[in-house]
Parts: structure tokens; C-alpha cells; sequence
């Protein structure tokens, strides 16, 4: 039986499937401006992705006790249309012969930290708006809608670059950021401000609660780690991946797409299993086998050779691999909400995926190096070993049974 969450969690949802599939759809395109239009190096277009990662990370840390006191759905709608106007000075600028590499870098930096902004605001609202288990359905349906458009987007954005070329490309994106702030001003009904003394400055310190508040709660410090580790661990080795299979296995545009999309509707297929398989095996059994089988999978890409058994191991280790992330993620999504106040919500988010990102960069570079010190196929191995040691820092079953209560903390503002 279908779940129903209002309409109010339909409009957010629309809003973030939409961007979702309009990031996707350009996967890609920024690369390919910077490779074609503006003849930019290999490093050039790596320091694009790392530094562009690396600045919104940091700037982002800022972010959090600044959404934490303004109401969501304004801070939503703002970082929309600011994703918006960034991204479309891109093909604009190109029309009128004045695109650089600086804007690139400028509108990466730019709608990084847009984006995390956006995602902190609407992980708050998420949590004013629903209670208790439909906590888990909503999750399982952002999880879901992300692996769809992983799926389908680079296909459909690679044949739209293909006709019309990367810079068209990009103003779709754009305006899939448009449609999100549509969506979101047409939820209606009450939203969620923590209150702050008029009189008192924001200081350093404000910009570090959201750190000390998952260091303190057993729990999440343990997701935390375990996820941004096995994140960054994964993540350092995709670029290694493309050099491996495209460079030195020359597998061709559609094979190298097919490797990738394949997979992620393995995700779209663990998060609509995610929310059944807690309610039949419990939640805590469902996040140690999913986390741990996560954590085993990308081993097998030391396996992968060249040619079609090649592309085959490289389909099932990532479809295993994805289809236990789309089981895990929602789940410990929502016990990271659940065990988080709502006057908290917005800094500790913000808080986890800046410093996500900021790993994420620093082990692409460093695994960089080893790949060019040994072997692409030797660092991604080597990551791969490392990832066996995550499912260690997963939380146990008795600090997972007795979560703190999540409620509103005195004075939080419900509209």
C-alpha cells in the first residue's frame, strides 16, 4: 500500500526531482565546455572539479547557522534562483563570445554552495513536515528519484550535447532550477525558523555547532564517519575509473554510459525496497548487512579488464555496490534526522556534506597520485581494500535501539 505524505511533500519532492534530473542531464557538460570551447588542459579541467568542490565546501560551513534561523522554503527558493542565474550566465557569456575558465570555476563554486545551502534548508523542512516512519518513505522516494536520474540522465544529456552541443545542455540545467523554486513556492502551510537573539552577532563558534553536535551523539558521529569515508574512498576513485576504462581499455562513449547507467537503477530498485525490508527484518540488521556489503563490492573492481567481460564486472560490482547504497542511504538518512533537534537540523546537514565534499577533494587528489606513482588499476584497488575497515565504524545495535528524541527545541518559530 502506497504511503500518502500531502501535498505539501509532493511539491518538494517535484522540486527536487526536477533539479535532480536537470543536474543530470548535463553530467558532464562543464568538462566538455572547458575542453572544447575553451581548450583547457587535463589538470586545468581537474582543478576545476576539485577546487570548485573544495571552495563551496568551505564557504558552505558558513551556511549553516545562516539557514538555521530563516525560514526554509524563502532560503529554498533563493538558492534556486541563484543556481539559476549562475548557471545561465554560462551559455549567455558564450553568445556574446565572453566565456573564460574563471566563470566556469566561478559558477562551480557557486552552485556548490548553493546546493548545499538548499539541501540543508530542505532537510530541516523535511523534518518540520513529517513524523516517524514516513521520515523512512520520503527518504526511500528522494533516494529512489536521485538513482532514476542518474540512470537516465547522462544517456539523454549525452545524445541533447551531441545535438545541440554542451552549452545548450547547460541552460536546461538552468532552468530545471527555475522549475525547483516553482515548486517550492506552491507548498502552502506553516514553516520552521530557529529563533536568534537580534542583539547577538553570528561568531566563529556558531559555525561549529553543527560539528560539536554530531561529535557528541554516539550515533551520528559513527554514521558520520562511516559515511563520509566510504563516500570519499568511492569517490576518489571514479575519475581513476574513467582514465582506466576509457585511456587504457579504449572502451567506447556508449559502453563506458552503459557502465554507469546500468547500476544506478539498482539504486532506484534498493530504495524502493529499503522502507519493506526494515518493516520485515528491523532497522538495524537492514543498515549493518547493507553497509557492510556496500563496503565490500568496489573490490571487485581490481578484477576489471579490458573488453566485454571488462564492461560486465564493471555492471555487476557497481549494480551490487549501488543497490546496497540505495538500501543504506534512506535509512540512515532518516535516523540522522530523527536523532537531530530541529533547531539543529540545517548547521549539523550543512556540517556533513561540507565536509564531505572537502574529503572527497582531498582523496581525489591523493589518489591521483598514487595512480600516477603505481597504476590507476593499483590505487583503485587500494581503495578498495580500505573500504573493508568502514563497516567497523557503523553504530551498534544497542546505541542504534534508543534514539534521543527528536523535538523541537524551546522557541523554534513554526509558521
Amino acid at each position: 500500500m502506497r504511503v500518502q505524505l500531502g501535498r505539501s511533500f509532493g511539491w518538494l519532492w517535484s522540486a527536487y526531482a526536477v533539479s535532480t534530473y536537470g543536474t543530470w542531464l548535463a553530467f558532464g557538460a562543464f568538462p566538455l565546455i572547458a575542453v572544447q570551447v575553451l581548450h583547457s588542459s587535463a589538470l586545468a579541467v581537474s582543478v576545476l572539479e576539485a577546487a570548485g568542490l573544495a571552495v563551496a565546501a568551505v564557504v558552505a560551513f558558513s551556511l549553516g547557522p545562516w539557514v538555521e534561523h530563516r525560514a526554509k522554503r524563502p532560503v529554498m527558493v533563493a538558492m534556486d534562483l541563484i543556481r539559476f542565474v549562475a548557471v545561465a550566465s554560462i551559455p549567455i557569456t558564450y553568445v556574446l563570445g565572453l566565456l573564460s575558465y574563471g566563470q566556469l570555476l566561478v559558477v562551480s563554486v557557486i552552485s556548490g554552495t548553493a546546493s548545499i545551502a538548499f539541501t540543508a534548508a530542505s532537510g530541516a523542512y523535511l523534518k518540520f513536515l513529517l513524523r516517524g516512519d514516513h521520515l523512512l518513505v520520503a527518504n526511500g522516494r528522494f533516494e529512489g528519484t536521485s538513482w532514476a536520474a542518474t540512470a537516465a540522465g547522462p544517456p539523454l544529456g549525452g545524445a541533447l550535447i551531441g545535438v545541440l552541443g554542451p552549452v545548450i545542455t547547460v541552460m536546461a540545467d538552468a532552468l530545471s532550477y527555475l522549475l525547483s523554486a516553482l515548486g517550492v513556492l506552491r507548498i502552502r502551510g506553516g514553516d520552521i525558523a530557529a529563533p536568534r537573539d537580534r542583539a547577538t552577532r553570528l561568531r566563529g563558534a556558531d559555525l561549529l555547532k553543527g560539528g560539536r553536535f554530531i561529535l557528541r551523539d554516539h550515533v551520528l558521529r559513527r554514521l558520520f564517519l562511516n559515511s563520509i569515508l566510504v563516500g570519499g574512498l568511492i569517490m576518489a576513485t571514479a575519475p581513476l575509473l574513467s582514465v582506466l576504462l576509457l585511456g587504457q581499455y579504449h572502451f567506447p562513449a556508449w559502453q563506458y554510459g552503459l557502465a554507469f547507467g546500468i547500476p544506478a537503477l539498482g539504486g532506484f530498485a534498493g530504495a524502493r525496497l529499503s522502507a519493506r525490508l526494515v518493516t520485515r527484518y528491523g532497522r538495524y540488521r537492514v543498515m549493518s548487512v547493507s553497509g557492510w556489503l556496500r563496503s565490500a563490492f568496489p573490490l571487485g573492481l581490481a578484477f576489471v579488464r579490458p573488453g566485454v567481460p571488462g564492461l560486465l564486472t564493471v555492471i555487476i560490482v557497481e549494480g551490487l555496490l549501488i543497490t546496497c547504497m540505495g538500501i543504506f542511504n534512506p535509512i540512515y538518512a532518516t535516523e540522522r534526522l530523527q536523532r537531530t533537534p530541529v533547531d539543529r537540523t540545517a548547521q549539523v546537514l550543512s556540517t556533513w556534506s561540507a565536509t564531505s565534499k572537502l574529503l572527497q577533494a582531498a582523496l581525489m587528489v591523493i589518489w591521483g597520485v598514487l595512480a600516477t606513482l603505481t597504476s590507476p588499476l593499483t590505487a583503485i584497488t587500494m581503495s578498495g581494500v580500505l573500504l573493508l575497515a568502514t563497516p567497523l565504524l557503523l553504530p551498534k545495535r544497542i546505541h542504534l535501539s534508543a534514539p534521543e528524541p527528536a523535538v523541537p527545541a524551546e522557541g523554534v518559530r513554526a509558521g
